[in-house]
């Protein structure tokens, strides 16, 4: 009897203690999808909204609170069709984020080709975008270019980014040590607040990041600088030894060991 009084006993202790951290948790990582996602403005229009009905609740505004109910659910349904970009980019976010794991892998490669490639077309100041994949799998995007599948090297690389060729302006497609398509066209990022001078290559990088887990290379045509995008993020400008070491983290060790060194630009 007193074995099951003490269990009942710490049962009650623990139970408060699990739900908040559970809670949390839940927090925490809606935090991180909504600033990966930059959705802040639909929080920002959810908690408008919210303090608009607690005021007219509290105050008793009869005519406020009538017109809210009645025009609540036509309120919502405008919202989701304003912030559709926002809703999509958080659900595909919580799709592929692995929750449970904090120092998951992704596929491996190496990088060897790609680093070496990138180093001469920034020399050459050779626009370019290589688009590495990871986990969330880029069929519509390889159908939009002309498919390739063959091996990963620097010479292929250096042949499709050479200047006049039919494949040029497009981005590569890298899957699992393959060169899997070339010429592809990458979504165009809808962030507002990206710097000026950044030409359509930086923006297509970012667009790509925002709707999947891909990592973009990208090589500007203007300065030959070299820029990373992975996770709606763009870090510019970096060196070639900068582009290795983020790599080999993103790939081998995954993304939060970046967290600390990350420097983001837009």
């Amino acid at each position: 009897m007193d074995w099951l009084l003490k269990t009942a006993l710490v049962r009650e202790v623990l139970r408060p203690g699990l739900d908040i951290i559970i809670l949390a948790f839940i927090i925490y990582k809606c935090y991180q999808i909504l600033v990966q996602t930059k959705a802040v403005q639909l929080l920002k229009g959810a908690f408008v909204l919210i303090v608009i009905y607690l005021t007219a609740f509290v105050l008793q505004l009869n005519t406020l609170s009538w017109i809210l109910q009645f025009t609540g659910p036509y309120i919502i349904i405008f919202l989701a069709i304003i912030f559709q970009p926002e809703l999509r980019k958080i659900f595909t976010k919580i799709g592929q984020d692995r929750w449970f794991h904090f120092r998951g892998r992704t596929k491996s490669y190496h990088f060897e080709s790609v680093i070496n490639s990138v180093e001469i077309l920034s020399a050459k100041k050779c626009g370019s975008l290589i688009v590495l994949a990871r986990n969330i799998g880029l069929k519509n995007i390889i159908e939009t270019g002309t498919k390739i599948d063959g091996e990963l090297s620097s010479s292929m690389i250096l042949t499709i980014f050479t200047d006049d060729t039919p494949l040029h302006d497009g981005a590569i497609i890298i899957s699992e040590g393959k060169i899997v398509a070339a010429g592809c066209f990458l979504p165009l990022s809808e962030q507002t607040d990206i710097r000026r001078s950044f030409g359509t290559r930086h923006r297509a990088a970012l667009g790509l990041t925002e709707e999947t887990d891909a990592v973009v290379l990208v090589v500007s045509e203007e300065t030959g600088a070299v820029s990373l995008a992975y996770d709606t993020n763009l870090i510019y400008d970096l060196s070639i030894d900068e582009v290795q070491r983020h790599l080999k983290k993103l790939f081998e060790y995954g993304e939060e060991d970046l967290m600390e060194t990350r420097e983001s630009e837009y």
